[in-house]
């Protein structure tokens, strides 16, 4: 699939629809182990994107990037909105002043997207966050030649349900110690939406 403008906008819409569909098991995931703010602070932060970039004109792929990036850090509550905007932001430097994204420049703009998200959080995998669905789905991407959607779909997934074993060692969910064990992350449950509509989008193939 060739990347342009318009597939990074018709990912954000699908995300944002699956956001908003899940913004009550968002909420209540966040009110387990956190501030139970999360599912309020994405559906927010993701109307204003998809409101936003029906709006704009874009010249390439990585300056509707940089703009959720930027969109993401102001409307999205929380720890979340300078952890997202951090990943897109890595995202539109790495297809900065590339013509063609291929899957193969995405799959390399996710490596530095998810880099970005463990320096901004100071986290690693096992700390029951968001990286622990990033880390693995960024690996498959790069090992592979060829992404298939339904196996990105199914790397997610699973990694977001082994988030609900772990032991939280980071945010507000660190405080509860063992009483985190037993609740999939919120933070995990949305990247894997994000990621679930990635797929969805790779699925209806190349735009011309």
């Amino acid at each position: 699939m060739i990347w342009k403008e318009v597939d990074i906008v018709s990912w954000m819409d699908k995300t944002n629809e699956k956001i908003q569909a899940n913004k009550s098991e968002l909420t209540i995931l966040d009110r387990n182990i956190g501030d139970g703010d999360h599912g309020i602070n994405m559906s927010r932060g993701f109307q204003k994107i998809v409101d936003q970039l029906q709006e704009t004109n874009y010249s390439s792929v990585s300056a509707v990037l940089k703009d959720v990036a930027m969109l993401m850090i102001r409307h999205i509550g929380g720890a979340s909105g300078p952890l997202y905007g951090t990943a897109f932001l890595r995202l539109s430097l790495a297809t900065e002043n590339i013509q063609t994204i291929d899957t193969t420049t995405l799959a390399k703009g996710f490596h530095a997207a998810t880099a970005g998200i463990k320096q901004r959080g100071k986290a690693k995998s096992g700390e029951k966050t968001l990286i622990d669905v990033w880390s693995p789905v960024t690996k498959y991407m790069n090992d592979t030649e060829e992404i298939n959607p339904t196996k990105l779909v199914q790397v997610a997934e699973l990694a977001m349900e082994n988030t609900e074993d772990m032991l939280a060692k980071k945010g507000r969910a660190a405080y509860l110690k063992e009483r985190s064990i037993g609740h999939i992350d919120p933070g995990a449950m949305s990247s894997y939406l994000l990621f679930q509509s990635l797929a969805e989008v790779l699925e209806g193939g190349s735009t011309t």
